[in-house]
């Protein structure tokens, strides 16, 4: 297990990387990590630019400070309510990218149109009901739209991803703004894609399983 010091460098690392894909438009979104019995995140107002391991922010999940001198990210209850509830999520990315974001303000999921919507988990990605920013009733229904998948849209606002580690969630949330911005050239020509079946689907999750694994 990585410790403190590698898992602050490495969301800072996940941070920048997102910001620098255009994911992050004027400071939003945020980045956290499980650590110990909270969680580690991204701090409020700092430019992920100008980040260092030492700005994030430790809180247990109740929102108290551990450790940290900056205000975390106002989305920390969006964050502790997914680790609450779902033991698997070991990182958690929140993005504003720009295709999800826009399907997202129509409040519209994205359909098993495409073999790599697999890699969130199950047969179609949800969008959230709307809540405010920073409400625990946005937490609710993040923790509702991701029930048994690893992303969901959040209405009017942007996508939630988790993973086992900083950068499994932050592939997720890459792949998810691509199959947005596929299922935005479609709709925009006019096109309603022939979604994959059940059975082919659970075919290509039993072989993500093995993708990639030698041996």
């Amino acid at each position: 297990m990585p410790d403190e010091a590698e898992l602050r460098s490495e969301l800072v690392r996940v941070a920048q990387a997102l910001d620098r894909a255009g994911f992050c438009p004027s400071k939003s979104g945020n980045v956290s990590v499980r650590w110990r019995d909270g969680l580690l995140i991204t701090p409020t107002g700092l430019p992920y630019a100008r980040m260092r391991p030492e700005d994030v922010i430790e809180l247990d999940l109740f929102g108290e400070k551990q450790a940290g001198a900056l205000d975390p990210s106002s989305e920390w209850p969006l964050h502790s309510g997914v680790y609450k509830a779902r033991p698997d999520a070991e990182a958690i990315v929140h993005t504003h990218s720009p295709m999800a974001t826009a399907l997202s303000c129509a409040r519209i999921g994205i359909p098993p149109f495409h073999y790599m919507i697999a890699i969130c988990g199950g047969p179609g990605i949800r969008c959230a009901e709307y809540a405010t920013f920073g409400s625990q009733q946005l937490a609710d229904g993040a923790v509702k739209a991701l029930w048994d998948r690893k992303a969901a849209l959040l209405a009017n606002h942007g996508l939630i991803a988790i993973g086992s580690t900083l950068e499994g969630a932050r592939v997720i949330a890459a792949e998810v703004e691509n199959l947005a911005t596929q299922y935005l050239a479609l709709l925009q020509a006019g096109i309603e894609p022939t979604p994959l079946g059940e059975a082919e689907l659970r075919r290509i999750a039993e072989k993500f399983e093995s993708y990639g694994k030698a041996g």
